[in-house]
């Protein structure tokens, strides 16, 4: 009633996905405002049109078992994971607790759920109801979010129901479609409340249930019935009340509960505690407190409890107002009922749950069980779950000890599911203690890991370094790392930050328990930056080397997981030391790690690093493909995006006002949250934007940071740019200095990009026949490393340099050579330099970038292009699916359109098509 507007939607969203195209709907609104009466209705349109129906209900008290409410919604349609890629099924069977396994990333989960949906939707049209899902288990939200932000071209209708307004503003399904119900009018709040009343109402009555319930529909449903009859019927007022309408609307469930018998309020709080509607479990808990059968009765004529093939309450409202409302011992009583009559083999967790729910005090043995139930949760992926139990276990512990050492737990626990600050409460349960000295050191640890998510601040690697101290007399291995966690976050910090920078954190590190032999790859990135910075670039040079083999070298699955967390920072050693064989090998393996795990929360950082290096490798249009899939991604899980590769996209293509714009973004981002490495790079790769567009004075102003910083891998970025614009701005002495500072390290490190960046800043600054000979060695060295938009740039100082002295046939040369590479490349800026200074020796360039005729792959998008490319090495549907993180279905979407654009008929055609 008074919802045409809000139904036609969701006719819309049917008919859409019936037709192909899938959809998602988040219903919103107040408690009571009609949100399950619309999808009840959905549910009973799409049966009748054809739909498959499946749904799940969030429940407050489930919010602690990881997976139950995407259990709940898939557990109908299992029959089809067969049909999943091994990866995905064994996912899902780990994270519903059908199989054992390492516990599975929850973006892996996500890939699996959509491609059941999608499996089931090719058989019928499928229709996913969620309601209540601001209550659903966090894992379970955050899959559910993901499939959300998925799916495409599947016949598949998505509508979540969220109570409007959550306590921080936001839900997990922020920025999905959505559809917010508000107040009904008031001619339909009055139509609404004449059909729920058999009698006349007084005017003075009626205009007071329409006030009162400020066109809350559920409202003008239960006033009525939750009025006295002398009292509202006969036309008296109650004082004026300004409580919201979703507790006056629970008030009145609780006032309809308590008038029924005793036994009839204990049966619906039974059931109000038991929230799975198991209907058998239910009559073995209350057959334990004695209650009888005919109980349900009084219950289903008051309009709150439904007993058939499942228990439901009349509204969510109603669950809530019994659960509230009772008092403590009874809420006791009837989980202790629960826990009796839960399966302890099939069903341990709930019965620990419950148990611990029926506790007064503390119960060593209770606690125990929870400890356990932790480590199945944790072993199914459920990390906000496994945290739950064990905070709830260390408030159960009688034993000051074990109470510490469980809340120590429940903290990394807290931690490991992104819940910073209530690991940050626990771990002030923690040090209460007492604890042992690892645990001290453990303690320490967690704290700076935490304040380092949360902040970034100046103060992290200090934090890491006394977690180090205390860790080193105990566990050797641990306090390495911490030590290696303290210069990542020092490195981080950069040059903003203030306290124990890497030269203080490298003093410190040489007091770090002796390497085990043979040293793990930490051991030798940990030696190896401690050098870096007390002895220098050139003695750290063989240590890091060492390093980065090795981490080369790990290719086994242990050896992965336990590379994992270096591989960022090992990235900025390998840039530091211009190693692009490591550097690319590094972060492409970042990406493939990341891929097979399904990990999305790490997977745009690593696309993000491989694309900002094909941006060096001249490869723009794979690296804008990148970049636009992390976007894509990080839109998926709810992150902003990251803008290194973007930013080096508009920089090196010339492109100063898109460039100048992410420039400031980026620093002002990176400036607020400390962190100098970002800033760094922005800087160095600012540089380089104005050595294109010729602002040589500019491009030296923003060379010069990064390098009298010393920035541990944007230094590297930045000399050879600070070499060219010193020059060409006139400051020879500056020129010089970097000169020698980049020989003296590219010496050190021997590999032909940094000799060839050496051999091409000294022709530079040098004059004569010798700066011929260092052009024509960096030319040489340069044509052998991963990144030739170096090379085009020195066949482009070369030819400047020809064309001063005079020789402008040589400089004709070696400026088409520039200036073809470069306009292949996109590196406009650069292009029209080489341009400009054809056109001074009496030549004039074809622009490059004018084709007479656009080519056929220039109309697709970077997605289509990369699913095109993938298709065209012979990858299936379902594998380019499992890649991109798309249905199948999805994918043969993107095909027919790649296949209309391009005029091609088969995937065979697409092998032969020169895809850039």
């Amino acid at each position: 009633m008074g919802r045409h507007e809000e139904w036609e939607a969701v006719k819309q969203l049917l008919a859409r996905s019936q037709s192909g195209r899938s959809g998602v709907l988040v219903v919103r609104g107040e408690a009571g405002i009609g949100k399950t009466a619309l999808v009840e209705h959905a549910r009973a349109t799409a049966s009748d049109v054809g739909f498959r129906v499946e749904s799940a209900v969030g429940v407050e008290s489930e919010t602690q078992f990881a997976f139950a409410g995407l259990h709940q919604l898939c557990a109908p349609m299992l029959d089809r994971a067969g049909t999943l890629p091994d990866p995905q099924r064994a996912a899902l069977g780990v994270a519903f607790g059908q199989q054992a396994g390492a516990a599975p990333d929850q973006f892996l989960v996500g890939l699996a759920v959509l491609n059941l949906l999608a499996e089931v939707a090719e058989e019928t049209p499928l229709l996913c109801l969620v309601d209540d899902a601001q209550w659903l288990d966090e894992a379970s939200a955050q899959v559910l979010a993901f499939v959300a932000r998925r799916v495409a071209a599947e016949r598949l209708a998505l509508v979540l129901v969220v109570r409007d307004p959550p306590a921080d503003g936001l839900h997990p399904f922020s920025g999905l479609p959505e559809l917010r119900l508000g107040a009904l009018r008031e001619s339909d709040a009055r139509r609404l409340l004449a059909s729920v009343t058999h009698t006349t109402l007084d005017a003075a009555v009626c205009d007071r249930f329409i006030a009162e319930a400020r066109g809350n529909p559920l409202a003008l449903l239960e006033l009525p019935r939750s009025t006295p009859l002398a009292d509202g019927f006969a036309g008296g007022f109650e004082p004026p009340d300004v409580v919201a309408v979703p507790r006056r609307v629970e008030d009145s469930f609780q006032r309809r509960a308590r008038s029924l018998p005793a036994e009839v309020q204990l049966l619906l709080l039974l059931a109000s505690a038991e929230p799975t509607g198991d209907v058998a479990l239910l009559w073995r808990a209350a057959t334990h407190l004695g209650i009888r059968a005919d109980a349900a009765a009084p219950a289903g004529a008051a309009g709150l409890l439904e007993i058939d093939t499942r228990v439901r309450f009349a509204h969510p409202l109603a669950r809530s107002a019994v659960y509230r409302a009772a008092k403590p011992p009874d809420r006791r009583r009837v989980h202790d009922a629960l826990a009796a009559a839960s399966d302890p083999v099939s069903d341990p967790d709930r019965r620990a749950w419950h148990r611990a729910k029926a506790v007064v005090g503390t119960d060593e043995q209770v606690a125990a069980e929870l400890e356990r139930s932790a480590g199945r949760a944790r072993a199914r992926g459920g990390l906000a779950a496994a945290a739950a139990f064990l905070q709830l276990a260390s408030d159960l512990t009688p034993d000051p000890a074990t109470r510490a050492t469980r809340a120590l737990e429940a903290a990394h626990a807290k931690h490991d599911a992104g819940a910073f600050t209530s690991a940050l409460e626990l771990l002030t349960v923690a040090a209460a203690g007492p604890l042992a000295p690892l645990q001290l050191g453990r303690l320490r640890l967690l704290r700076a890991q935490i304040a380092f998510h949360l902040t970034r601040g100046s103060d992290i690697p200090g934090m890491l370094l006394d977690a180090a101290k205390t860790l080193a007399p105990l566990d050797s291995s641990l306090a390495r790392d911490t030590y290696l966690h303290a210069m990542d976050a020092a490195v981080h910090a950069g040059d903003l930050a203030c306290g124990s920078g890497v030269l203080g954190v490298a003093r410190a590190a040489r007091d770090a328990p002796r390497a085990p032999v043979p040293p793990r790859p930490v051991d030798l990135l940990l030696d190896g930056l401690t050098t870096r910075f007390t002895d220098g670039y050139e003695a750290s040079v063989p240590t890091l080397q060492r390093a980065l083999e090795t981490l080369l070298d790990h290719e086994s699955a242990v050896d992965d997981d336990n590379d994992r967390p270096w591989l960022w920072l090992a990235c900025h050693v390998a840039a530091m030391l211009w190693d692009d064989q490591a550097l690319s090998a590094l972060a492409n393996r970042a990406v493939r790690l990341a891929r097979e795990a399904g990990s999305l929360s790490t997977l745009p950082a690593a696309l993000n690093a491989v694309a900002s290096i094909l941006v060096l490798a001249g490869e723009l249009a794979s690296a804008t493909e990148l970049a636009a899939e992390e976007a894509t991604i990080t839109q998926v899980i709810g992150a902003p995006p990251l803008p290194n590769a973007r930013f080096m996209l508009a920089a090196w293509r010339g492109r100063q006002a898109e460039a100048l714009e992410l420039y400031a973004a980026m620093v002002e981002e990176a400036t607020e949250r400390g962190e100098g490495a970002p800033v760094a790079l922005a800087q160095a790769t600012l540089a380089a934007l104005h050595n294109g567009l010729g602002n040589y004075d500019d491009a030296l102003a923003a060379a010069r940071p990064p390098c009298e910083h010393d920035d541990v891998a944007y230094s590297s970025l930045a000399l050879p740019e600070l070499v060219e614009a010193a020059v060409r701005a006139g400051d020879p002495e500056r020129a010089e200095a970097a000169l020698e500072l980049l020989s003296s390290r590219a010496r050190a490190s021997g590999t032909d990009f940094a000799l060839g960046l050496a051999a091409r800043s000294r022709a530079l600054t040098t004059t004569g026949p010798a700066a011929e000979e260092h052009y024509r060695e960096a030319i040489a060295r340069l044509t052998n490393c991963r990144y030739p938009a170096f090379l085009g740039r020195t066949h482009l100082v070369y030819g400047e340099w020809l064309r001063r002295e005079g020789r402008r046939q040589d400089a004709r040369e070696q400026l088409r050579t520039a200036h073809q590479q470069l306009s292949d490349m996109g590196m406009e800026a650069f292009a029209e330099r080489a341009a400009r200074e054809l056109r001074a020796t009496g030549e004039h360039p074809r622009k490059r970038t004018a084709q007479p005729t656009a080519q056929p792959t220039d109309a697709l998008t970077a997605q289509e292009l990369q699913i095109a490319r993938l298709v065209a090495t012979g990858a299936t549907s379902r594998e380019v699916a499992a890649h991109l993180f798309l249905s199948p279905r999805t994918i043969e979407a993107h095909l027919r359109s790649i296949f209309r654009k391009l005029g091609v008929t088969s995937r065979g055609q697409l092998k032969v098509l020169p895809l850039p």
